[in-house]
């Protein structure tokens, strides 16, 4: 049997699974993504190119085959814009690289008029995700399989790339392959084991990747989670470590829009005030550096993230419902420029401390975060290749994260390309 490596969000999102799939699908045979629909974004960078992706698995980049499979809800004309995109920058898209699940649902447009109808109340992304989902489990949903036999553009684009997907990924795990199983959101967001009713509708965790694409769970080798060394929220919900206020994070200009605005010395200005600010422990401030430095606006909506200090309490509750065998520690260079960062290893709620994760939403809306506070550095780590040689700062951030989640960290993240990724520990890799 082959390694069967899945790959999640142990957050609520957008912690940088795009960068690590990438770099792992080079020793992949396979990538597969297993839930979600174009909800998702992931972002890629290989040189100067930047690849964004919402439907597509992020190994396309590669000469391996990806599998869009049947947990997954597809908006035809998404996907076959992102098809035509690739092909446009040169990629040949065939059957021989992508297939798609002939039981995989179709979001139609009553379903995203339905969304954006109703979804602000919990922040979604508007795109007919729920809806779909809703219908899917209610028995009325189209599936691809039935789509395909429309007379349009997008069915007749896609026709050709559809399949059973269950026997393909079967098959190639059985006859000894590597396979790599992409999640889209994260852990938190799971509409089981997430901050219920802000979550999405689908389940991004690693039982999910087993019901996504017909396998079983005795074929998974590892389960590897994504964590930034903070914490970012997209739309609403309740969240223990935030920087700031929800509202205020709302009403802040995107930062294509300040440079817009700005002189390159205005921004320049604005960009030291912030950190002058948020070393004088003013919270918000502290939020809009991460977000800055982070570049914490999403990747399919463009909305600017909420931020907040690293939580190991919903960290380790991610680590047990997903079971994981090591995480991944992304976007480590955001925290420079901070003279003190802070870990929440507790919750206090109505006075009384605690390390478990509250899924009933009004408790957890009354849990103030309980802090270590550790030195930060100032260093740029972006041209750091080993872990060894990281500031010491640095290194003890991450050795208190793993002593606390009691995890192992197999990669780190020090920028969005390649070549800033470190493997601490290859053991858990392919």
């Amino acid at each position: 049997m082959g390694k069967t490596i899945i790959i999640v969000g142990g957050q609520w999102g957008d912690e940088g699974k795009g960068a690590i799939i990438d770099f792992l699908a080079e020793k992949a045979d396979v990538v597969a993504r297993f839930a979600g629909g174009n909800n998702a974004g992931h972002t890629v960078c290989v040189g100067n190119e930047v690849y964004k992706f919402h439907l597509i698995p992020s190994g396309i980049i590669h000469k391996k085959l990806n599998i869009i499979g049947n947990g997954t809800v597809i908006d035809p004309e998404v996907l076959v814009s992102e098809i035509e995109g690739l092909e446009k920058r040169g990629f040949t898209i065939d059957s021989s690289n992508l297939v798609l699940s002939s039981s995989a649902h179709i979001i139609t447009a009553d379903q995203i008029s339905e969304d954006q109808a109703t979804g602000a109340r919990i922040g979604t992304t508007g795109r007919g995700i729920g809806p779909c989902y809703k219908d899917k489990i209610a028995r009325r949903g189209k599936r691809v399989a039935d789509f395909i036999k429309e007379n349009n553009k997008e069915a007749k684009k896609l026709r050709p790339l559809v399949k059973e997907t269950y026997l393909i990924i079967n098959e190639a795990i059985d006859s000894g392959k590597k396979v790599l199983i992409e999640g889209a959101q994260g852990a938190l967001l799971d509409i089981d084991h997430g901050t219920y009713p802000f979550v999405t509708s689908s389940n991004p965790t690693t039982g999910g990747a087993c019901t996504g694409l017909g396998i079983g769970p005795t074929k998974i080798s590892n389960s590897i989670g994504i964590f930034k060394a903070y914490i970012t929220r997209v739309g609403g919900g309740p969240f223990t470590t935030e920087l700031g206020t929800e509202q205020q994070t709302k009403s802040e200009e995107s930062l294509s829009e300040l440079k817009s605005k700005l002189s390159k010395d205005g921004f320049e200005h604005l960009y030291r005030k912030i950190i002058h600010q948020a070393n004088q422990s003013d919270e918000y401030s502290e939020g809009r550096l991460l977000r800055i430095q982070g570049g914490e606006y999403g990747t399919t909506t463009g909305r600017p993230r909420r931020t907040g200090w690293f939580d190991a309490v919903a960290a380790k509750y991610s680590i047990m419902i997903n079971g994981l065998s090591s995480i991944v520690i992304t976007k480590l260079d955001v925290l420079s420029n901070l003279r003190k960062l802070k870990i929440c290893t507790h919750y206090e709620i109505d006075g009384k401390k605690t390390g478990r994760f509250p899924l009933n939403l009004e408790e957890l809306k009354k849990a103030k975060p309980v802090y270590i506070e550790m030195d930060g550095w100032d260093e740029d780590l972006t041209k750091i290749t080993e872990f060894k040689k990281l500031p010491e700062k640095a290194r003890k951030y991450l050795e208190k994260i793993e002593e606390i989640l009691k995890t192992k960290i197999s990669i780190l993240k020090i920028g969005p390309k390649r070549n800033q990724t470190i493997v601490v520990d290859n053991k858990f890799l392919f």
